[in-house]
C-alpha cells in the first residue's frame, strides 16, 4: 500500500535559528523529505534567518550537509537534493536589533502562505514576534511555529503566552510537540474513536490501570546545565506526556476540529488529582557503562534535579474515577522505548477453575521504536494437559500492516510542519492548554522542593530506581518490562 501524499499549498517558511541544531536535525531534513515525496509545490521557498554571517551559497552548504548526516542513504538522491537546495535562501538577521528584516520583508511574496518557525530560545520571542509586524512582514494570515519549553511554570507560560498574542491570534500561533506528530498517537484517535470494539470498554469499569513509558538510554552529557534547570518533570512530563494521558483518557469530541480536541484535553488537564507526595517517584543515574552520573554530567554534586520520575495520576471523572494512571520517563535506562498501555480487568468470573497462568488483557501502543499496536488476549496453550492459559499478541507493525517501508513514514516533524502550512491546529497545544498543564505541574515541583526531597540513585542501563518497583508494588501491580 502505497501511501497518498496531497500537496499543500505553496508557502514561504522563514525558520528563525536557521543555522542551529534543531533546525539541522530535524526541520530541514524533514522539509527535504516532503520535497522528496512530492508534497511541496514548485514555488514554495524555505528561509533560513540566523546572526550567523552567511550568504546564500553557504547557507544551502550547512542545508546539503544536514540532509546528508540526517536522511538515510538511501533516501538522498543528488538531483532531488540540487533541486531542493534552489527553494533555500538565507537572511542574517539580527533577532534584537534591526539587521536583516529589511531584506527579510523583500523576500515576502504575496499570494503564499506565510510561516514563520521560531526555532530560537523563547526569550526571543518577543522581539521576533514584535519586529515582524513592525516591519509587515507578517499578515493576518500569517502563522508562527514556537518550541518547547513553552515556560518553566505558569508565570513565565502565561507571560509568553502574553507576549505572544500582543502580535498574532490564537488561530496564528502553532505551539509544537513532536510526539503528537508521531503516527501512532494519532492512530490512537482512530483506534478509540472509529471501533466500537474498544470505545465501550474505555472507561474505569473495565480498564484497572493505564502505563505510559517514555525511557531513554542516552543521559544529559553535553547539556547537562540545561537540563538540571527543567529535570524530568518539566522537560517530558508536563507536555509530552501530559499530550499523552490527555489522548488516552478525552471524551469523544463532537467533531474531528482542532477546537473541538482541545477542548476535550483540557478538561483530562482539569480533571487531575493533585498527586500525593508518596506517589512521586524521583531518581538520578549514577555513574556506570563506561558513562559518568547525573551529577557529573550535570557539574552539580549537590543537585536535586530528577533525570527520572515515576508519579502515580488519577483523573477525576466519571469516566475514569477509580482507574490510575502510571507514568514513568527517565535517562540512562535499560532500552529506548515509548509506549502506552492500557491493562483491562480480569473477568468477574473464571470459568476455568483449574486454569494456570491468568493474565490480563492489554492493549499496548508503542511510539518508539517500531510503531504499531499490539493486543495481548488469552488462549489455551497447545497440546494436552488441561486448560493452560497463556498470553500471546495480535501484533500489527503499522509499516508491516500497511505495507510501507517505515522510512518512507514522516517523521513526526514533517508531519506537523504540513499541517501548519495548511493551517491545521489539531496536533498543537492551545495557550490555555499549556498553562493548565503548568497549574498542575508546579504544586508538584514546589512541594519538593519545599520538602527537601532528593532523588534516589538508579543504576545506568536498569528500569529505574527501586521506589518505582514500589509504587506499583503497593498496588499490587508491576510495570512492564522496558525493552526497546
Amino acid at each position: 500500500m502505497v501511501s497518498r501524499v496531497i500537496p499543500v499549498d505553496a508557502f514561504d517558511l522563514v525558520i528563525f535559528g536557521g543555522t542551529g541544531d534543531l533546525a539541522k536535525r530535524k526541520i530541514l531534513p524533514g522539509l527535504y523529505r516532503r520535497f522528496q515525496a512530492g508534497q511541496m509545490t514548485e514555488n514554495s521557498r524555505i528561509i533560513g534567518a540566523a546572526r550567523a554571517d552567511l550568504n546564500e551559497d553557504s547557507f544551502r552548504a550547512l542545508v546539503a550537509e544536514a540532509i546528508e548526516e540526517f536522511v538515510p542513504k538511501d533516501r538522498q538522491d543528488s538531483k532531488i537534493v540540487a533541486q531542493f537546495l534552489e527553494k533555500i535562501g538565507y537572511v542574517s538577521i539580527d533577532a534584537t536589533g534591526e539587521g536583516g528584516w529589511g531584506k527579510l520583508k523583500d523576500l515576502m511574496r504575496d499570494g503564499v502562505v506565510r510561516a514563520f518557525y521560531f526555532s530560537v530560545a523563547p526569550s526571543l520571542f518577543g522581539d521576533i514576534a514584535e519586529r515582524l509586524h513592525l516591519h509587515e512582514i507578517a499578515d493576518a494570515q500569517s502563522r508562527i511555529v514556537v518550541e518547547k519549553p513553552f515556560g518553566r511554570d505558569l508565570a513565565s507560560a502565561k507571560a509568553l503566552n502574553a507576549v505572544l498574542a500582543a502580535h498574532f491570534t490564537e488561530a496564528q500561533i502553532y505551539r509544537i510537540d513532536h510526539y503528537l506528530g508521531k503516527e501512532t498517537v494519532q492512530n490512537l484517535m482512530a483506534v478509540r474513536f472509529a471501533n466500537i470494539l474498544f470505545e465501550p470498554l474505555w472507561k474505569a469499569e473495565y480498564v484497572d490501570h493505564v502505563q505510559i513509558t517514555v525511557a531513554e538510554t542516552v543521559g544529559v552529557d553535553g547539556r547537562g546545565a540545561y537540563y538540571d534547570k527543567s529535570g524530568a518533570m518539566r522537560d517530558m512530563v508536563q507536555n509530552h506526556m501530559m499530550q499523552l494521558l490527555c489522548l488516552i483518557a478525552m471524551e469523544p469530541p463532537y467533531h474531528f476540529d482542532p477546537d473541538a480536541v482541545r477542548d476535550e484535553k483540557l478538561k483530562v488537564i482539569r480533571a487531575l488529582d493533585p498527586v500525593k507526595p508518596e506517589h512521586i517517584v524521583r531518581g538520578q543515574y549514577l555513574a556506570g557503562g563506561g558513562e559518568g552520573s547525573y551529577v557529573e554530567h550535570s557539574e552539580d554534586p549537590s543537585s536535586k534535579t530528577e533525570s527520572y520520575i515515576a508519579l502515580k495520576v488519577n483523573v477525576s471523572n466519571w469516566r475514569w474515577q477509580g482507574t490510575p494512571f502510571y507514568l514513568r520517563t527517565g535517562k540512562r535506562l535499560r532500552a529506548r522505548a515509548s509506549e502506552i498501555a492500557i491493562t483491562f480487568k480480569q473477568p468477574p468470573h473464571s470459568i476455568f477453575d483449574d486454569a494456570k497462568g491468568w493474565l490480563e488483557n492489554v492493549l499496548v501502543i508503542r511510539l518508539q521504536p517500531n510503531e504499531g499496536m499490539n493486543l495481548m488476549v488469552m488462549i489455551k496453550e497447545p497440546g494436552p494437559g488441561g486448560m493452560r492459559l497463556m498470553q500471546v499478541p495480535l501484533d500489527m507493525a503499522f509499516a508491516d500492516a500497511l505495507g510501507v517501508d517505515a522510512e518512507d513514514v514522516p517523521d513526526a516533524y514533517e508531519r506537523l510542519i504540513m499541517d501548519v502550512i495548511r493551517g491545521n491546529q489539531t496536533l498543537f497545544m492551545r495557550g490555555d492548554e499549556v498553562e493548565a498543564a503548568w497549574a498542575w505541574t508546579d504544586p508538584l515541583i514546589e512541594g519538593w522542593e519545599a520538602r527537601g526531597d532528593k532523588p534516589q540513585g538508579y543504576d545506568a542501563g536498569s528500569s529505574g530506581p527501586e521506589d518505582a518497583l514500589m509504587l506499583m508494588h503497593r498496588d499490587g501491580r508491576r510495570w512492564r518490562e522496558i525493552k526497546g
